[in-house]
C-alpha cells in the first residue's frame, strides 16, 4: 500500500493531473473517518463535523507543499481537526448564547408552543411564500445555520441589516402559520426550524469533500483569500441585555481574539451542559404552571356543583385557596430567577458575564500589564459585582424599592468592589480602572465607528481619537450641567439603577442622546458623509440601549407584573 508521504508528493507535483487528484482523494478517503470521527466528539454535530472536515482537507491541498518532510499526516490532521473544531465552536458559542435565553423565555411564556408536527407538512410552502432575498435569508439562517455574519455577506449587506431581514422574514413565516391555525411565537419557530428543518446525513461526504478541495488547491494560489472576523458591538445591533448577552455585558463588544483557546472550548461545553439543564427546569416550570392552572379550573367547576352540599364547599374553598396561593407564588417570581434556579445555571450566567468582562476589559488588562492570574482574579471581581447587581435589581422591582434607595445599596457595592480591585493590582490601577470606566461611552463609540471613516489608517485613527475626546469633552460638560458625579456612568445600560427605575432610565437615554447630538453638531472634522454615517450608528446606538434596558426590565420583574 503507498504510503502517505508518496501520496502526498504525488498530489504535490501534479495537482491539476488526474494521477495527483487520484492521490489526494486516496488521503481522503484513508483519513477522512479519523477526522470526521474527531470533529464530530467536540462538536457534537453532524452537520458542522462534515464542514470541519471539508475545512481540514481544503487546508490540507491548500497547505500540502509547505508541509516539513518526515511530517505524520495523521498527527497533522488531527491537529488542524482540533483547531477547527474550536473555531466552529467559539462561533456557535456566539450564536448560541445571543439565542439560547431568548428562545427559552419565548418558550417558557407562550401557552402555545410551535409545535413542529404541525408546521412540518406546510413549512416549505410558507418559506416559498416570501420574497426572494427574505427566502434566502431564512434558508441561510436556519437550514444552512448561518451567522448573520455570513447571511449579510451574501445578501451583500452588513450583520445588523441581516438580522433585521431575518427578524422580518421570521414575522411573515409566523403569520402565513397563523392563517392556517398554528399560533407561536417568531423566536419559538426560529428554534424549531433550526432544530428539525435539515435532517438527513449527507451521502457521498468523501467524494463531495475531494472535489471541492481540490476546486480551491488547484487554481493559483494568490486567489484565496482569508476571511476577516469582524467584530461588533451592541452599539451596532440590538442586545438581550447585561443579564444575557451570550459570553459578554450587554454593552461590551464582541471581539475576535480569545486567549487560551483550550480554556475558551471547556467554558463552551460547560454552557452547553448548563443550557440542557435550564431547559430541563424550563420544561418543568411550564409543566406545574400549567398542571395549577387546569386544577384550578376544575376546582371551580366543581365549586359551581357542589353549592347545595357546604361541607365539601368548605373543603374545596380550602383547597381553592391553596392553589390561589402557590399561583400568587409562582407569579411573584421572575423569568431570570426561573431560568437560574440551580446552582449549574446561576453559574453559567456568571461564567458569561466572566467572559463578557474579560472582552470589556481587555484594553485595560492589557494597558496595566496584568498576569494571567490577575487578569482571571480581576474579571471574578467584575462578574461577583454584577451578580450580586441582578440580584439587587430583582428584589428592587419586586419590593418596588426606591430608586434613591437602589442607588445607595450600589454605591456601597462598588465602594467594596474598589476596595478589592485595589488589593489586587494597586491603588494607581485602581484609579486607571475608574478612568477607563467612565469612559467607556467615549472609547467604544469611537473604537467600533472607527473603520466607517474614510481615508488611510493613519487618518481613521484620528478621526477616531477626535471623537473619543469630542464624546468625553461633552459628557463631562453635560454631567456638569446636570449636577451629576463626574464618574457617572453616560452609557445607560451599564448603569443597572436604569433596569429598576424607567424614569432614571430615560434620563440616562436623554444624557446619552444629547451628548450624542452635540458632537454631530460640533464634527466640523468629518466629510458630510461621514456625519450622516455617525447620526446613523448613534441613534442605533441609543435605541440599542432602550430596547436593552426593557428586555432585562421584563426579566428580572416580576411575573404577575407583566
Amino acid at each position: 500500500m503507498t504510503n502517505d508521504a508518496d501520496l502526498l508528493g504525488q498530489f504535490i507535483r501534479e495537482p491539476a493531473t488526474a494521477a495527483g487528484q487520484d492521490a489526494f482523494a486516496t488521503l481522503v478517503e484513508r483519513h477522512l473517518n479519523l477526522v470526521y470521527s474527531a470533529a464530530l466528539r467536540q462538536v457534537r454535530s453532524a452537520q458542522l463535523a462534515e464542514e470541519i472536515s471539508q475545512s481540514v482537507f481544503t487546508q490540507l491541498a491548500c497547505h500540502a507543499p509547505a508541509l516539513k518532510a518526515g511530517t505524520v499526516l495523521a498527527a497533522w490532521l488531527h491537529r488542524v481537526t482540533h483547531h477547527a473544531a474550536i473555531d466552529v465552536l467559539r462561533r456557535e458559542g456566539r450564536r448560541q448564547a445571543r439565542e439560547q435565553i431568548a428562545c427559552e423565555m419565548s418558550r417558557l411564556m407562550d401557552d402555545n408552543p410551535v409545535d413542529w408536527t404541525r408546521i412540518e407538512p406546510i413549512l416549505d410552502q410558507a418559506v416559498q411564500s416570501l420574497s426572494e432575498a427574505d427566502r434566502a435569508a431564512i434558508i441561510m439562517r436556519f437550514f444552512e445555520n448561518k451567522s448573520l455574519r455570513e447571511v449579510g455577506e451574501s445578501l451583500g449587506t452588513n450583520e445588523d441589516a441581516a438580522q433585521k431581514r431575518v427578524s422580518r422574514a421570521l414575522e411573515r413565516l409566523r403569520e402565513h402559520f397563523v392563517r392556517h391555525k398554528i399560533t407561536g411565537a417568531a423566536a419559538g419557530l426560529a428554534a424549531i426550524i433550526s432544530a428539525h428543518a435539515v435532517q438527513a446525513a449527507p451521502v457521498g461526504l468523501s467524494g463531495t469533500i475531494v472535489k471541492g478541495s481540490l476546486a480551491v488547491s488547484i487554481p493559483v494560489s494568490t486567489s484565496l483569500t482569508t476571511a476577516k472576523i469582524i467584530a461588533m458591538t451592541t452599539l451596532q445591533k440590538v442586545a438581550v441585555g447585561v443579564v444575557l448577552a451570550g459570553a459578554a455585558v450587554t454593552i461590551a463588544y464582541q471581539h475576535h481574539q480569545f486567549s487560551q483557546l483550550q480554556q475558551q472550548t471547556e467554558a463552551l461545553v460547560k454552557q452547553e451542559t448548563g443550557n440542557q439543564a435550564l431547559n430541563a427546569r424550563i420544561t418543568q416550570l411550564q409543566q406545574e404552571r400549567d398542571n395549577a392552572t387546569n386544577e384550578l379550573a376544575s376546582l371551580k367547576e366543581e365549586n359551581a356543583a357542589l353549592k347545595s352540599r357546604p361541607a365539601e364547599v368548605l373543603k374545596l374553598r380550602g383547597e381553592v385557596g391553596q392553589l390561589r396561593g402557590e399561583k400568587d407564588q409562582l407569579g411573584a417570581t421572575t423569568a431570570i430567577s426561573k431560568m437560574t434556579a440551580t446552582p449549574e445555571a446561576r453559574q453559567l450566567l456568571h461564567d458569561s458575564q466572566k467572559i463578557g468582562m474579560g472582552i470589556f476589559y481587555k484594553q485595560f488588562a492589557e494597558k496595566m500589564k496584568l498576569t494571567p492570574e490577575q487578569t482571571e482574579k480581576f474579571n471574578d471581581l467584575l462578574a461577583d459585582n454584577i451578580m450580586q447587581q441582578i440580584d439587587d435589581v430583582t428584589a428592587a422591582l419586586r419590593d418596588k424599592t426606591p430608586s434613591d434607595q437602589l442607588n445607595q445599596k450600589f454605591a456601597g457595592e462598588n465602594t467594596s468592589l474598589d476596595q478589592k480591585i485595589q488589593e489586587l493590582l494597586g491603588a494607581d490601577s485602581l484609579t486607571q480602572y475608574k478612568d477607563y470606566t467612565k469612559n467607556l461611552l467615549s472609547s467604544l463609540t469611537a473604537q467600533q465607528f472607527q473603520s466607517s471613516f474614510t481615508g488611510s489608517d493613519a487618518e481613521k485613527a484620528a478621526k477616531a481619537e477626535q471623537l473619543r475626546q469630542a464624546i468625553q469633552q461633552e459628557s463631562q460638560s453635560t454631567l456638569a450641567n446636570a449636577s451629576l458625579p463626574p464618574d457617572y456612568q453616560t452609557l445607560p445600560i451599564l448603569n443597572l439603577v436604569n433596569i429598576a427605575s424607567e424614569d432614571q432610565a430615560n434620563q440616562s437615554l436623554n444624557i446619552m442622546e444629547g451628548i450624542y447630538q452635540r458632537v454631530i453638531a460640533n464634527a466640523s472634522y468629518l466629510s458630510p458623509d461621514e456625519i450622516t454615517k455617525l447620526r446613523s450608528f448613534l441613534d442605533k446606538a441609543v435605541a440599542n440601549n432602550k430596547a436593552a434596558l426593557s428586555m432585562n426590565r421584563t426579566l428580572m420583574a416580576p411575573i404577575s407584573s407583566q
